[in-house]
């Protein structure tokens, strides 16, 4: 039997998942900003078509802004995680199989469903866009590869109304030739442009590359990726996401600080949220490190400087991972400087349940310590993160996040929650 795969992927997301609340927004052009309200992050097909760029300063676009009446948004985080769950809950029930690919897309299999791939999408589209609010684009293929590649023409093509397959289609070479070498999925910047410079510049031309070529210039996983441009399944749809290697959180400042205690308070809150991540996919770290910067968009003296805790034993205890970041952090702390960004990451990560303890060393965390982090995970799930926090991280938090175009969290906040009002 062949196989069939999809790939859904929700359309300009954080932009939609703004939409979703706020009708008056349908047709207007939207964007939404990084952190700090500094970058574009997301932009509608509206924006696009007045030339605003993603990943570019919000400033150098302020007149078009003003001029189109384009709405912007804070990073509402929040809100955009609580609505691809939801997605991806209606996704699941469509297919045997899931793989959650980003927090906007993910992989299903088609294979033995007894109705045709395409109508079956167009079912899925439409259920999606009616029970969340968000439009999404579906590709088909008998690769995983090519179900992206048929994802990518579904967008950049409306007259396909949001669904395109890719299996079977006699003209599947002219195709081919259409998408551009580095829009294949696996290929990347790097590559892509080797392949460029040696005329290798299409899909196509990639797909009938020699095996020996391809294992030679791209790797294995290369000649993987080109082997599912022919149609031949390499790449399986994985269910459980890998855990991660490293844990990473990190923020830039709403303002400069240039005072330990603030430093302190800012290194505790990203330990406890990293620490957060790392419980949820049952992992313990050895290492802590953390790292400190000034603006370098500003003039004056510049520092930057990292520093990493070793563990006597791998652990998930917050306050064993607070009171190291902190011991990191007073080692490179300068006075004198304006800091704009600090962060922390977890790594050396093991399985919890497997971590090697050290029979000399000093007990990490008290008798008590998991069935209190149990109780922490699961009253900031259910009631929000930040309901229980740290007294180390910091009350009034001064150096928090600038956003000061955030819009409610409708689903996650009951103050948030909209009202109808009969008229």
């Amino acid at each position: 039997m062949n196989q069939v795969f999809a790939l859904a992927d929700c359309n300009s997301f954080y932009a939609s998942c703004e939409r979703v609340f706020d009708p008056s927004l349908a047709g207007r052009p939207v964007i939404v900003l990084s952190n700090n309200d500094g970058c574009v992050i997301a932009r509608t097909a509206e924006a696009k078509a007045l030339g605003i760029v993603g990943f570019e300063p919000v400033f150098k676009y302020q007149a078009i802004i003003e001029r189109h009446d384009v709405a912007v948004f804070s990073a509402n985080f929040t809100l955009y995680g609580d609505l691809s769950d939801r997605v991806m809950t209606v996704l699941r029930s469509f297919a045997p199989q899931t793989e959650v690919y980003s927090i906007d897309e993910a992989f299903l299999t088609l294979t033995g469903l007894p109705e045709p791939p395409d109508p079956y999408c167009r079912r899925i589209r439409g259920t999606v866009r009616q029970w969340t609010g968000l439009p999404v684009s579906i590709g088909i293929g008998p690769t995983k590869t090519l179900a992206k590649l048929a994802n990518r023409i579904a967008k950049k093509h409306p007259e396909h109304e949001g669904v395109f397959d890719l299996t079977g289609r006699p003209d599947l070479d002219a195709l081919l030739d259409s998408v551009d070498v580095q829009d294949v999925w696996g290929v990347g910047h790097r590559y892509g442009k080797f392949l460029r410079a040696r005329g290798v510049d299409t899909a196509r031309r990639l797909r009938d590359l020699p095996d020996a070529y391809v294992k030679k210039h791209l790797t294995v996983v290369g000649l993987r990726t080109v082997e599912e441009l022919r149609g031949n399944p390499c790449i399986a749809v994985q269910e459980a996401r890998k855990p991660k290697q490293a844990i990473l959180t990190s923020r830039s400042f709403g303002r400069d600080i240039g005072t330990l205690p603030e430093l302190r308070e800012a290194a505790a809150e990203f330990a406890s949220m990293s620490a957060e991540k790392l419980r949820a996919q049952r992992s313990a770290a050895a290492f802590v490190t953390v790292f400190v910067e000034t603006n370098s968009f500003r003039e004056g003296p510049q520092y930057s400087n990292t520093a990493t805790v070793g563990l006597a034993e791998p652990s998930d205890y917050t306050p064993r991972l607070i009171a190291s970041a902190r011991e990191g952090l007073a080692r490179i702390f300068r006075p004198g400087y304006p800091y704009k960004r600090c962060g922390v990451l977890l790594s050396g990560l093991v399985p919890a349940v497997a971590a090697q303890r050290d029979c000399f060393a000093a007990e990490q965390r008290p008798a008590y310590g998991g069935a209190l982090m149990r109780a922490l995970d699961g009253l900031n799930a259910r009631w929000g993160r930040g309901t229980l926090k740290y007294a180390a991280a910091g009350v009034a938090r001064p150096w928090r996040m600038r956003q000061l175009r955030l819009s409610p969290r409708y689903t996650t906040t009951w103050d948030d929650l909209p009202v109808a009002r009969a008229v």
